[in-house]
């Protein structure tokens, strides 16, 4: 548009120039007029044209009203006397660094960012309601309030325990609240929380008092587990002298049942031989032993009466 007015001024100073000027000659007056127009048509020409970088959407605007039009990137034709603004539809990074405060009143040191990009076919409402400078005037106002309402929701304990979730409800309440001017919220990473050093010692204290009370309980376990084990590995011992005192006492039972069994066979079979003895002998078979087993001498037997001894050896026989 300002090639436009440029134009304009140009085209009337020549021709104010061509009939100001009574001296000048026919063909110089000419001259001035034809290049009054070529200058006008000219910045016509540029004030029509507008290059659109690549990342960004061209706003159309004539004298401050804003067209219901974007333009792509490119080059693109307009009116000669609109204007061409151009914004950043880009993936944009928008860090933030703020103090909160907890459900317990804790206070909450909170760094990150937010990945975010406009819509290209709404930005010609979010320029005619924000401006260009949407990120100050809307979007940073937003992260600061919805950051601190998820922090509020969470004590600080539980902050360090859900801080994964804690972008995740942040980016929720960001896209509800900023889709309707056209700005999509394509991420959050929360970066670090950091909290009060008095705050920050006690949940140490509380750390190393669960790690000792953890230890003692796993010192205790230990020592029931190992007098749990010393007890069954005494009742199997146990089990096991009695067993084998049982398989003993029963090997004794079974050897003196054995040995009874063979003392009685072995009767018997004295019996059996002695009874069978007893039938082979004969009063011939006695007579022969004895005799075979005779000295030659007779015994001597004694009577009644001391004095009297009869030696058996002295009588001749008949």
């Amino acid at each position: 548009m300002i090639a436009f007015i440029l134009g304009i001024v140009l085209f009337i100073a020549f021709l104010v120039y061509s009939f100001v000027f009574k001296d000048m000659s026919k063909t110089l007056k000419t001259i001035s007029r034809v290049l009054a127009c070529v200058i006008l048509l000219i910045f016509l020409a540029i004030s029509c044209v507008s290059y659109v970088p690549t990342g960004y959407t061209g706003i159309v605007t004539t004298f401050g009203k804003v067209h219901d039009v974007t333009l792509d990137a490119g080059i693109n034709f307009h009116a000669p006397w609109d204007k061409v603004i151009t914004m950043d539809n880009r993936e944009q990074r928008v860090p933030f660094t703020m103090q909160a405060f907890s459900s317990d009143i804790q206070e909450v040191s909170i760094s990150g960012s937010v990945n975010l990009n406009i819509d290209k076919s709404t930005a010609m409402n979010l320029y005619r309601e924000v401006g260009t400078n949407y990120l100050n005037i809307l979007v940073m106002p937003r992260i600061s309030e919805e950051v601190k309402s998820v922090i509020s929701k969470y004590t600080a304990e539980g902050l360090i325990v859900n801080r994964n979730n804690l972008s995740i409800e942040m980016a929720d309440l960001l896209k509800t609240a900023l889709a309707k001017q056209g700005i999509n919220i394509l991420s959050v990473a929360v970066e670090d929380v950091d909290f009060s050093d008095a705050f920050t010692n006690a949940v140490e204290a509380k750390q190393v008092a669960t790690q000792e009370k953890q230890k003692a309980q796993t010192e205790q376990e230990r020592m029931t587990m190992e007098e749990e084990a010393a007890s069954k590995r005494a009742i199997i011992i146990a089990n096991a002298e009695a067993e084998k005192a049982k398989i003993a006492a029963q090997a004794d039972l079974e050897v003196v049942k054995i040995q009874a069994e063979a003392a009685l066979y072995a009767g018997e079979k004295e019996a059996e031989m002695n009874k069978r003895i007893s039938e082979a002998l004969t009063d011939e078979l006695i007579k022969y032993y004895w005799i075979k087993q005779w000295n030659g001498k007779l015994p001597t037997v004694s009577t009644d009466n001391a004095m009297s001894i009869i030696n058996l050896s002295d009588i001749e026989p008949n």
